[in-house]
């Protein structure tokens, strides 16, 4: 039972640690109906209804397919890793960095052990390439990633200001991640096949997944109530394949239950409102940031958010502060355990290139903010 309750902990550690949170601050700050004044419903759902698309979505097959296809054809490792790059990058923005890597790091890993083309670090600057496309591709839509739905819904965030906001750091991180790509060596490599490229996508599930996200959009757009949303969402689910929402990452809905009911009661204690209040006023992108680093940037999002009226910075600081270190955005993490699954891994160089690697990029897109 004592293991079970421990691979629990390792397994879920920020849900762990939110609780903790969350009763911790109950001890300050005594139970009441106001609670219920700190859960932001909206977000819940719209987290909800996407995370049972996107379970929908990997039953498919569909995203295997696309990347076997796109690499089915390339002769050089270089052209591979622009190619998964891109991948990772533009499929983040709509079915979540989080569900990228989880879908396409193996597939890397499996095509670059295949091909030969794994030694010389190549494996590790590719996974590390895929983890940063993936948290800095999600960046750049309202669903892309849990804290874009979470501030959109929060602050009212339109779509047009959304983009306007986020434009600059997705074209630049692009650039920075095009770049990275030549630090993978120039190899020649047979064409891959992949024998999954003859099963059949069904289309009927394909289209009610994809009803399903437009449904979504439409909802953080304002046109769609989020009941509406669920409701109709929920329809579809149980026509298509009910099992899809048992694939639903119900941790991180409760994560942030316990960091609303959090970050709700730090807002009510006069004394820590003070502090925060000093730390991040004038400061929001930075300090929105260097949080991000500690108690990673979906959390940093909520707790943060009682604490300035600029949705843009606040936007902006746990979006870029996904680089850095591993905790900073836990899509990273993913990306590490697939790494350490593959042939001959080498734990403490990659954790020291990615490290190097998100520091520095986190470097320049805090430079940027300050020009902009």
């Amino acid at each position: 039972m004592f293991q079970k309750i421990k691979k629990f902990i390792s397994s879920q550690t920020v849900l762990f640690v939110s609780l903790i949170c969350a009763l911790a601050s109950m001890l300050l700050v005594k139970p009441s109906a106001e609670y219920l004044s700190y859960i932001n419903v909206s977000t819940l759902i719209l987290l909800f209804c996407l995370m049972s698309a996107v379970a929908g979505f990997n039953n498919t097959g569909i995203f295997t397919k696309i990347s076997s296809f796109l690499t089915s054809k390339c002769h050089s490792a270089r052209l591979l890793m622009f190619i998964m790059m891109n991948v990772c990058f533009f499929s983040s923005m709509i079915i979540t960095n989080d569900v990228a890597l989880i879908t396409f790091v193996p597939v890397t890993t499996a095509l670059f052990c295949s091909a030969g083309i794994n030694s010389k670090n190549n494996l590790i600057f590719a996974v590390i390439i895929e983890t940063v496309s993936a948290n800095l591709g999600s960046m750049m839509t309202p669903i892309g990633n849990p804290q874009n739905i979470f501030i959109c819904s929060e602050y009212g965030l339109s779509p047009s200001d959304f983009f306007k906001t986020m434009m600059p750091y997705g074209i630049l991180s692009w650039i920075i991640l095009s770049l990275m790509t030549f630090i993978i060596s120039d190899l020649e490599i047979e064409s891959i096949e992949n024998s999954n490229n003859n099963n059949k996508i069904p289309k009927l599930k394909s289209f009610i997944y994809s009803l399903i996200f437009i449904i979504c959009i439409m909802t953080v757009s304002g046109f769609i109530n989020q009941y509406i949303c669920l409701l109709i969402s929920i329809v579809l689910i149980f026509i298509s394949d009910f099992k899809v929402l048992l694939k639903v990452d119900y941790a991180l809905l409760a994560t942030f239950i316990c960091f609303f009911i959090f970050s709700g009661n730090i807002g009510n204690i006069e004394k820590i409102q003070s502090l925060i209040s000093s730390f991040i006023k004038g400061n929001e992108i930075t300090a929105s940031a260097v949080t991000s680093q500690i108690i990673s940037n979906v959390p940093s999002a909520v707790l943060l958010s009682g604490f300035t009226d600029s949705a843009e910075k606040l936007l902006v600081g746990v979006n870029i502060g996904g680089l850095g270190t591993p905790v900073a955005s836990l899509a990273s993490l993913i990306s590490y355990k697939y790494y350490m699954k593959s042939e001959n891994p080498k734990g403490m160089k990659y954790m020291k290139l990615f490290m190097i690697f998100n520091f520095i990029i986190l470097f320049i897109m805090l430079l940027l903010s300050k020009i902009i």
